[in-house]
């Protein structure tokens, strides 16, 4: 049995009918580059004629040169008609591309009641459009849409319409568990069956998660004779998302034995998902696996010291072999492997029978307890560390700053920050107005560090989140405050925690603009000592 598997990605098109996704052609064009790279075997575009996006789709994408075959998606001729008559075929015909997928029905229930036709037209309508189709040239994906629900209702007619297909001279058979509530096992039944019964046959799968089980259906499928895979990067998709590739090319490939993708390739699989998700406008989840900044992160202290003697203790895989990285957070629940592992990352030395790192860890224990929260804020704990180890020496020095924050009838609010501050010898004043309190804080003090600083004009806020740690207090009560700033090459993420939203806000932002003068704080410590420094940010 070949262990070779074909990937079909549908991101471009099952992956939009997922809500709050929507895809420029440009933004389709990035992605079909980037999947390409990544290697998979087919990109499905999308349905040529559906809408204006789609049709520059198909008609750039041929100047990108891929090797990837991109796939056109539309459904099998109209009832009691002619494939040749079909406006639809036509479309996927010129189009232009070498592949089309074609959908048709293999659930008779969803034949009697959507299409409103008999059984046997179904039938010709699938022989006949697929036939059409290779008549013209074109490699055709058969997806059996409700296979698994039409085989467990009338096993005879679904098997019937697989065989249609594959007469009429489809490439792929695949069956589509199309609601996404088939079980695992009656997955592997239902495609041993159709293994067995159309010996030969290129059968592939295609799942949806509603019940959480699109990728452990299609390992099923896959176990059981399905050779082509059709899923989305990070599992987008209608209703809960298709299949996630992201789970199921690391796990056929490293577990399974199977070659998905080049093996060179596979390190390619974080950075492609994230780009993905940035392009998408999408925030990926944590913890997803393999691909998520919280697949390799460790917490407990247990964790972080067995994982710094051997990673394979709490590591299913090396995370490099994905593209992603081991992280240590460090929280109220960390001990002294984690704050030593985020200080030898950092390039500090740090002494673990000493007084310093004793200290340090308390007191990053104290401010987790006061509402500091260091997980998703690396850049404040790496400010704090090197504040610890001595190895921060401040560019600039906060003396004071107020807010106006203004409201006329009938008029926008405005906001106007006033920041004092002292750099080197000099004492700045500086007032700025914004369109809410943190971007006239923010404006302001960049107004009074950019001459000293020119290199904060290459970062800016990219995300701004407030959480209310304790709701009895109501408007009382403290927040924490998180902020994600980028420029050309890095992301990171602030926090800062009050009772007053203003001063949390301020606190993140100020780390922020800290971290980002890393660079120039690590070459003023090294004019200071001729000795090599010991840790260098590149920012």
């Amino acid at each position: 049995m070949s262990k070779s598997i074909s990937i079909f990605d549908t991101t471009l098109r099952d992956g939009t009918q997922g809500e709050g996704i929507s895809l420029s052609a440009d933004d389709k064009l990035k992605i079909a580059k980037k999947l390409d790279d990544l290697g998979v075997h087919y990109i499905e575009g999308g349905i040529p004629g559906s809408n204006n996006k789609d049709i520059e789709f198909f008609k750039r994408v041929k100047e990108l040169y891929l090797n990837a075959k991109i796939t056109a998606f539309g459904s099998t001729r109209r009832k009691n008609s002619l494939a040749e008559h079909d406006e639809n075929l036509q479309r996927m015909i010129d189009a232009g591309v070498p592949a089309a997928t074609l959908v048709g029905k293999s659930w008779d229930f969803h034949v009697h009641t959507a299409l409103q036709t008999t059984l046997e037209e179904n039938l010709a309508m699938i022989g006949d459009s697929i036939a059409y189709l290779k008549h013209k040239g074109l490699e055709v994906i058969f997806d059996a849409e409700h296979f698994f629900d039409g085989f467990k209702n009338n096993p005879e007619y679904a098997t019937a319409v697989l065989a249609k297909a594959r007469e009429a001279g489809a490439d792929w058979l695949v069956m589509c568990d199309t609601n996404g509530g088939t079980l695992p096992n009656e997955v592997y039944d239902i495609v041993s069956a159709m293994s067995g019964q159309l010996s030969g046959a290129p059968l592939g799968i295609h799942t949806h998660n509603d019940c959480e089980l699109a990728v452990a259906n299609t390992l099923s499928a896959i176990s059981a004779g399905a050779r082509q895979v059709q899923g989305t990067i990070n599992g987008y998709g209608e209703r809960c998302g298709n299949a996630n590739l992201c789970s199921i090319i690391p796990t056929l490939q490293l577990k399974m034995g199977y070659q998905c993708i080049p093996g060179d390739s596979l390190p390619q699989l974080t950075n492609t998902a994230r780009y993905i998700s940035e392009v998408a406008n999408v925030n990926m989840p944590v913890n997803q696996p393999y691909v998520g900044t919280a697949a390799f992160a460790h917490k407990g202290g247990i964790h972080v010291s067995a994982i710094l003697r051997d990673s394979r203790t709490y590591e299913h895989i090396a995370p490099e072999l994905v593209g992603n990285k081991q992280r240590v957070l460090v929280s109220e629940l960390a001990g002294q492997s984690n704050v030593l592992s985020k200080a030898l990352d950092m390039g500090l030395s740090l002494d673990p029978t000493s007084e310093q790192a004793r200290k340090v860890i308390d007191k990053i224990k104290d401010l987790e307890h006061q509402g500091y929260q260091f997980e998703g804020a690396d850049a404040s704990l790496e400010l704090l560390l090197r504040e610890a180890t001595g190895e921060l020496n401040e560019l600039f020095t906060f003396e004071s700053f107020k807010m106006l924050v203004e409201k006329n009838a009938g008029q926008p609010v405005v906001s106007e920050a006033f920041v004092k501050l002292r750099v080197g010898g000099d004492s700045l004043y500086t007032a700025a107005e914004g369109n809410g309190p943190v971007n006239a804080l923010d404006n302001a003090l960049r107004k009074a560090l950019q001459t000293y600083f020119p290199q904060l004009d290459e970062m800016h806020l990219s995300d701004y989140k407030v959480r209310v740690l304790d709701e009895q207090d109501q408007t009382a009560a403290k927040v924490r405050v998180l902020i994600e700033s980028k420029d050309f090459n890095h992301t990171w993420s602030t926090v800062g925690v009050s009772s007053n939203v203003i001063e949390a806000s301020w606190e993140a932002l100020v780390d922020s603009m800290r971290y980002a003068l890393l660079g120039q704080i690590s070459l003023e410590n090294q004019q200071k000592n001729s000795n090599e420094p010991k840790g260098l940010v590149n920012h």
